[in-house]
């Protein structure tokens, strides 16, 4: 039985079956759009990988964190993130239709990026762009398999943690900010960062089990303390970008506030984080399942505004509805398999299958 299965109202209930087949619908969909026009469905490709990886990887990030700190919070919300984290290994499979079509959202891997040759040359570069994917992949998948496993000590923990820091600083500007090559900031990869493990406690508020108020009220004050990291570093990276009146960065920025993508980023900041923020002080629905369950929803919505929001503009219109079919594709093939997978996993080391640890 999926995670949603199991923890989602009646009304939710889907089964695996139910789910692979709308995976598969999804993917086809796509594969046809492909057949008509390669490229807007690549960029959309993009787009639904980044948002469906930020919740496996913050549901890593999360349990790596709880291995060094112990605490209730990770032993009660375990029964969402493993699953989650189980995943990453399919990592590599969802970004292969990417690799060998870096041409269509980059345009530094077409030749056509207005960048200085010996940036593009040095870095940008299709072997050395995909080396570093592959590193953050496997290294990812690693740490995934020590979790579900139940082998991963502290000191795995820390060592864990010491890599993803500097992965996720690497991979932040290779997966969106290169995008854009002209725009740089020395902040964005911790802002990315932070959002994935809010993303990851938003999907957790969705799906998780029937919660006692206190696990309730710690993943309201964590989802709390993770929405206000997210919003603070990018606010911020906005305020020193657009008052340094740097040409590039502007540029960057009045991109994305034409062609109504000032509507997105305000939609983005509304339903994402003004309106859960607000839920969140008051206590009573902080402890309230079914108000984390829509703080949870309202989230997620916001993250996928503000990642279309970071890459969309570059992209070609048919873009955002690519990615909203390899989102959905992405999301039910995961849900669909994260048990079988975690079970397998756990098979290997003699383990057996529990939502308890």
């Amino acid at each position: 039985m999926n995670i949603i299965a199991r923890a989602a109202p009646p009304h939710l209930n889907f089964s695996r079956k139910t789910l692979l087949a709308i995976a598969a619908a999804a993917a086809a969909a796509l594969i046809v759009a492909m057949i008509v026009s390669a490229r807007p469905v690549a960029q959309g490709w993009l787009i639904g990988f980044v948002v469906w990886s930020s919740v496996a990887v913050g549901s890593l990030v999360l349990l790596l964190i709880h291995r060094l700190t112990g605490g209730r919070w990770g032993d009660r919300l375990a029964p969402a993130l493993v699953p989650c984290v189980a995943t990453l290994p399919l990592g590599a499979l969802a970004f292969l239709p990417l690799a060998f079509g870096l041409s269509a959202p980059y345009r530094w891997a077409a030749g056509t990026a207005n960048a200085r040759p010996d940036l593009v040359h040095l870095y940008l570069n299709e072997p050395a762009f995909l080396l570093r994917t592959l590193v953050a992949l496997i290294g990812w998948s690693i740490l995934a398999v020590l979790i579900v496993q139940r082998r991963c000590n502290p000191l795995m923990a820390a060592i864990g943690l010491a890599f993803h820091g500097f992965i996720i600083s690497v991979v932040a500007v290779d997966w969106i900010l290169s995008i854009d090559v002209g725009f740089g900031s020395s902040a964005f990869a911790a802002g990315f960062a932070i959002q994935q493990i809010l993303s990851a406690l938003a999907f957790t508020a969705v799906v998780a089990p029937e919660p006692s108020t206190d696990t309730a009220t710690d993943l309201g004050s964590l989802l709390m303390a993770a929405l206000l990291g997210t919003v603070y570093i990018d606010l911020m990276s906005f305020i020193v970008s657009w008052y340094g009146d740097l040409p590039d960065k502007a540029a960057w920025y009045l991109r994305r506030g034409e062609g109504g993508w000032n509507w997105v980023i305000l939609s983005a900041v509304v339903i994402g984080a003004l309106v859960p923020v607000a839920m969140l002080m008051n206590s009573k629905l902080r402890a309230n399942r079914r108000a984390l369950r829509l703080v949870g929803a309202l989230i997620l919505v916001g993250v996928i505004l503000h990642i279309l929001w970071l890459m969309a503009p570059s992209f070609e219109p048919g873009a955002i509805v690519a990615a909203l079919g390899a989102l959905i594709a992405l999301a039910s093939a995961s849900i669909a398999v994260a048990d079988p997978i975690e079970a397998q996993i756990r098979k290997w080391s003699g383990g057996t299958l529990t939502h308890d640890d």
